[in-house]
């Protein structure tokens, strides 16, 4: 039985499609610890334009840092591979767009799936290995500290600019959940050269979550020769939310309708 999503708009979302775009799925992947409250506004920008769009809720998030704790990263990427199957069955191509880990899901997914993925757009992505302290000693610590409040993890807690604004994501994470995540960074690193669709790439010098070096590496790792960028220099890390949204929304839609749209 799926646990009962207790944070107001962290719900899954999804959007047919309508028109001659229809037969275009995209897949909007939020990032650990958070929930659909920081992709559903992606995935409505590419329904207004007639996308078929699916925004998952990865397991264990948008219920309880229990269940979260409770999850790993293969977990998550089963989560996203699934949305992809399930909209394949309708569409002609995929793009998958993804933020924080959302976005290294994506990359991950577009790297070992090439022939099932035409483009890929990541939104300050993780790909290189945290530098907060604890995440060094994660393997042993989470053992000692099943469950850190996020600033004692190095996460702050709301991480926009915007004054008001709020992503919903959980104010304690998982030391389990979180090495999970870490230990996989060096395969999906290794495994980027594989990567040749073509690439956009979102990223924010002020970002307290995850430095903007993660984008800058990511563009050597990869053999895609078309890569897009886009500097969120007024934003933290979820420009979607934040001042440089409809900067973020014009050239997310520009790329994906010029590479398959």
């Amino acid at each position: 039985m799926d646990a009962i999503v207790s944070i107001e708009g962290a719900e899954p979302w999804t959007s047919r499609g309508t028109g001659e775009r229809a037969d275009i799925g995209i897949v909007v992947t939020h990032g650990f610890t958070g929930n659909p409250l920081a992709t559903r506004p992606i995935g409505q920008w590419f329904a207004a334009e007639g996308y078929a769009v699916e925004v998952p809720l990865l397991p264990g998030h948008g219920t309880s840092v229990r269940d979260l704790g409770a999850t790993r990263y293969a977990d998550w990427y089963d989560a996203l591979s699934r949305t992809v199957d399930h909209l394949a069955g309708g569409c002609s191509r995929i793009v998958l767009v993804g933020h924080s880990m959302g976005g290294t899901l994506s990359l991950d997914y577009a790297s070992a799936h090439p022939d099932r993925v035409a483009a890929v757009a990541v939104v300050n992505p993780q790909v290189s290995d945290p530098i907060q302290p604890l995440a060094k000693v994660a393997p042993v610590l989470q053992y000692l500290l099943p469950y850190l409040p996020r600033d004692l993890a190095g996460l702050p807690s709301n991480d926009i600019a915007r004054p008001g604004v709020a992503e919903g994501a959980y104010p304690l994470v998982s030391a389990r959940a979180a090495q999970s995540l870490i230990s996989q960074l060096r395969r999906i690193r290794a495994q980027l050269v594989d990567l040749t669709q073509p690439l956009f790439v979102a990223w924010s010098p002020d970002d307290h979550t995850v430095p903007a070096e993660n984008a800058k590496n990511l563009q050597q790792l990869v053999a895609s020769v078309d890569v897009a960028t886009l500097v969120c220099e007024r934003s933290y890390h979820l420009p979607q939310l934040d001042y440089d949204a409809e900067r973020l929304r014009g050239a997310l839609l520009e790329f994906v309708a010029g590479h398959v749209g």
